[in-house]
Parts: C-alpha cells; sequence; structure tokens
C-alpha cells in the first residue's frame, strides 16, 4: 500500500537513472535558431482491468507502460520522436529525430533547468491508488454488484460490471527552463443490466468514477446505486413504445446529456480547429452564437473529476476556461503550439493519449452554467416534446457542426407532465443552432458520474460534462412516422 505521494521528479531519477543533467543536455541539443521550442514527457504507467460477466470474471488484465515523448516545435511545424525505453542514450536519439523533423538547425545550445515545479493545487490527493487494492477484494467487489442487479427484478438476466483502474506518474520538462511533475489516479466502475421479456431484450448502463480512492464506491453506497440505476433503465427499455418522429421541443435533463454540449459544441471550440479555420466558431469571437442564457466553461480544476487535472501534459496548470458567456463567444481551448500561433493565452488544454502520442487541445470537465428557472417550470412550459434523460452515443462534423444523438432513455411530454418512456429517439441538428434554440435554462447544473472518454485523431482522453435542466425549442426528432 502506498503511504506517502511520489514524488515524479525522484522516481524518474531513481527508476531510470533520468537526471537532471540529462535533460539539460537533450533540450540544449534540440534547441537551435530554427527550433524555438521543445520539450520532453515522462510517463509511467500502470493500469488494470477486471471484468464480471454471469457472475465470473471472464477477463483481468494488469498491465504497466512507460516512455518518453519528445517534441521541436519550429513555428507550425513539429517534430515528435518517442521511445519506451527510458534511458539517457535512447533520450538523446529521439531528440536527434525530433529536431531533424522539426527542421535541424546550424548548432545546440547550452541550456539549464531551473528547480523542479509543484503544481498550484491538489486535486486528487489519494493515499492508496485503486491499482494496490488487493485483487480478492476487487472481484468480491463486484460479485456483490452482480447480486445487487439480479435482485432488483426477476427479468434482469445477466449482469456485467467492469473495474478499470490506473496511476500514472508523468515528469515534463520544457526549454523555458520548467520541468514538473504529476501522479495521476484514475478510477472507473461501469455497471450493464440486460433485462429479457419474452422476445424483447433491452439493455441498461450506468457508472462513476473519477481520480479517486476505490473506498469512494463504498461511500454512500455509490456501487449499489450505479447496479440499481443500470437496471432500472433496462426495465424502463421492455415498456418503452417507439418515438413519434419530427420537430419538437426538447428538454434535456441535467448531467450525462452534457455529453451532446461536449460533441456538437465542445470540439469546434478547441483551438487546432480554429486556427485551421475548419470550424463553424472560426473568427467569431466577440459574436453572439447562442441564445443569451447560454454560459459555457471548460474547467480542469474541480477536485477528484475525471477530466481535472493538476497540470496538463504540456506542464502548464490547468483553470476554468470561460468558452461562451450570455451567448458571446469569448475563447478558445489550447494548447501551447495554437496558442502561440494564435497569440492567445496558454489554458492548461494540452492532452495527450499517452507518452507516444502528440498532444492537441481537448476539453478537460466542458459544461453549461445554471440559469434561473427551476427544472419542474421547464417540464411545465412544453406542450408536446421529449425529455432526454440519458444518451449512447453520437456523430457530429466539426466543420459544419450537424450533429445526430441517441437518446437511451426519453419520455414524452405531454401537457407539461413527463408521460411514456419511449425508444428510438434520435436528435438531429447543428451545435451552434441548437444554441440559439436554447429557451429556459435550470438552476440544477449537474456534473456527470465520471465515465466520458474522449476521441480525437485517434487519441483517447478522459473527460467530464455537465448541464442543468434546458428546454431547447424546435429539434428534429428522428423516430417513427406518426
Amino acid at each position: 500500500m502506498m503511504k506517502e505521494p511520489i514524488k515524479p521528479e525522484r522516481f524518474f531519477e531513481d527508476k531510470f537513472g533520468i537526471t537532471k543533467e540529462n535533460i539539460e543536455k537533450v533540450l540544449g541539443d534540440m534547441l537551435s535558431p530554427q527550433v524555438n521550442y521543445s520539450d520532453l514527457y515522462f510517463e509511467y504507467k500502470i493500469s488494470e482491468t477486471i471484468n464480471l460477466e454471469e457472475g465470473i470474471v471472464k477477463k483481468a488484465t494488469r498491465n504497466i507502460t512507460q516512455g518518453v515523448g519528445v517534441r521541436a516545435i519550429s513555428e507550425d511545424k513539429t517534430g515528435y520522436a518517442f521511445s519506451d525505453d527510458i534511458t539517457p542514450s535512447n533520450l538523446e536519439t529521439s531528440a536527434k529525430t525530433a529536431r531533424q523533423v522539426a527542421e535541424r538547425g546550424e548548432e545546440a545550445k547550452p541550456f539549464k533547468v531551473g528547480g523542479y515545479r509543484s503544481p498550484d493545487h491538489d486535486l486528487y490527493p489519494v493515499k492508496t491508488p485503486p491499482t494496490d487494492v488487493p485483487v480478492k477484494e476487487k472481484i468480491e467487489f463486484l460479485q456483490g454488484i452482480d447480486e445487487i442487479g439480479r435482485r432488483y427484478d426477476a427479468r434482469i438476466k445477466n449482469v456485467l460490471a467492469t473495474y478499470a483502474a490506473e496511476y500514472k506518474i508523468i515528469l515534463i520538462a520544457t526549454s523555458d527552463g520548467i520541468v514538473v511533475g504529476d501522479a495521476q489516479p484514475l478510477f472507473r466502475l461501469s455497471v450493464s443490466c440486460i433485462a429479457e421479456d419474452g422476445a424483447n431484450r433491452q439493455q441498461g448502463r450506468f457508472g462513476g468514477g473519477g481520480r479517486v480512492e476505490h473506498s469512494f464506491f463504498l461511500d454512500e453506497n455509490r456501487f449499489e446505486r450505479y447496479t440499481k440505476e443500470a437496471a432500472r433503465q433496462a426495465i424502463i427499455g421492455l415498456e418503452a413504445s417507439d418515438v413519434p418522429a419530427g420537430t419538437m421541443d426538447v428538454v434535456l435533463a441535467p448531467g450525462w446529456p452534457g455529453i451532446l454540449l461536449h460533441e456538437a459544441v465542445g470540439h469546434g471550440l478547441e483551438g487546432d480547429f480554429n486556427r485551421k479555420k475548419t470550424s463553424a466558431f472560426s473568427d467569431r469571437i466577440g459574436e453572439r452564437v447562442a441564445s443569451e442564457l447560454c454560459a459555457i466553461v471548460d474547467d480542469g480544476t474541480i477536485p477528484s473529476r475525471r477530466g481535472s487535472l493538476n497540470i496538463d501534459d504540456e506542464g502548464t496548470h490547468t483553470g476554468q476556461t470561460v468558452l461562451i458567456e450570455n451567448g458571446i463567444l469569448k475563447g478558445y481551448m489550447q494548447d501551447r503550439l495554437n496558442a502561440s500561433l494564435m497569440k492567445m493565452p496558454f489554458t492548461g488544454n494540452g492532452r495527450r493519449e499517452s507518452y507516444a502520442h502528440i498532444p492537441m487541445p481537448r476539453m478537460t470537465n466542458t459544461f453549461m452554467l445554471p440559469g434561473d428557472y427551476d427544472p419542474e417550470e421547464i417540464i411545465h412550459s412544453v406542450t408536446y416534446g421529449l425529455y432526454a434523460v440519458y444518451f449512447s452515443g453520437g456523430q457530429v462534423d466539426i466543420t459544419s457542426g450537424k450533429f445526430v444523438f441517441s437518446a437511451s432513455e426519453a419520455y414524452m411530454i405531454e401537457d407539461g407532465r413527463v408521460t411514456r418512456p419511449v425508444k428510438g429517439a434520435t436528435l438531429i441538428g447543428n451545435g451552434p443552432d441548437i444554441l440559439k434554440r436554447v429557451s429556459m435554462v435550470g438552476s440544477d447544473l449537474r456534473l456527470d458520474e465520471g465515465i466520458g472518454t474522449c476521441g480525437k485523431n485517434g487519441q483517447g482522453v478522459p473527460v467530464g460534462v455537465g448541464l442543468p435542466t434546458i428546454k431547447v425549442s424546435g429539434i428534429t426528432v428522428g423516430g417513427t412516422r406518426r
């Protein structure tokens, strides 16, 4: 069991023999009149997954990965190389490769780094990472989930539970003279329940997590709530009828439906798409892009959240970035490269999947701020429409902003009341347009439970989303013709 927090600067020196002198030499070798910035990203990660199905462990894995990524930047050109064998000689070889790709200059420069810098905040003070919990305890935990799900209703025929945990230690050294590190726990519990009634077979999914310890799921019986929620969704699915197609008012529930905001709007506000002018929001800072009721932020500093980080993957401290305020576009999420080229401030959104991947601007926890309406008042305002509670997935075109999202749990609203459950609902629209159609924003902001992974250019990173109850007027809902 781990009792003292790991100090990244000591970890990489003690384990791999990487010293301050090694770092200075490599960064100095990369700098030249043509290479204006370089950095090193060291990573050591323990990850494990246990899958329980039909009451038994179907799969269990435990992996240790390690490596270093070396980057050299010359204006808008990036040279990147990596190695999974962390040694001073491999580090120097990777540095030479990166510099050559970025355009080799005339000669190396002497270089000195400053002392190790600690992050400004500690958002996840975990003493015992979930990867240190005994396997037997984890299996017993999952078996308890299986029993809870099956007891919920006789129609629950199978329970699938996944325990996924990792503990990652990173160290970042930059040609700005900064050396900073972080130890990052991450844990997710996912539960699926399958319900059957004759030929009707439905599945419900729920889960949660964050940068937390194993005890997080025991507190307030979270694991039991997750399991019962997955079972409830499956049973509701058995009772659902086909949704009628058409244009109607849609009310989005608080929490996970913020995934629609993440996809339909969030990606379009990342710096690289806007620098390249391929986003529907390019060159629109200062313009109205949403209803005046909309305020959207990206915040990587919320304690213990899945998308939160003490520092991003370039060593920049995270913060809260205001994206849209009172409907006006205020800024973009930036990494170092795109912020420098656009002459905008770094926002702490430079993220990468691993040492083998180049960083790019990515979301952390992205959500809409609460408004003044009571959620019940929003429901009562709809004569005929859809209440979308949970989404299973969707597709978005960044350039046009067009999206299609599938609701996995939804209900009809009739005469101001939530009535029958429906299935097969898809929301079809355009990101910038949907924001302008937001006519009511509730006071009940809720962040998701901690399950999101965002994909971009082949890289996946953990993220968070959030939303208060909102009403969007006149969305196209795909379903069955009436």
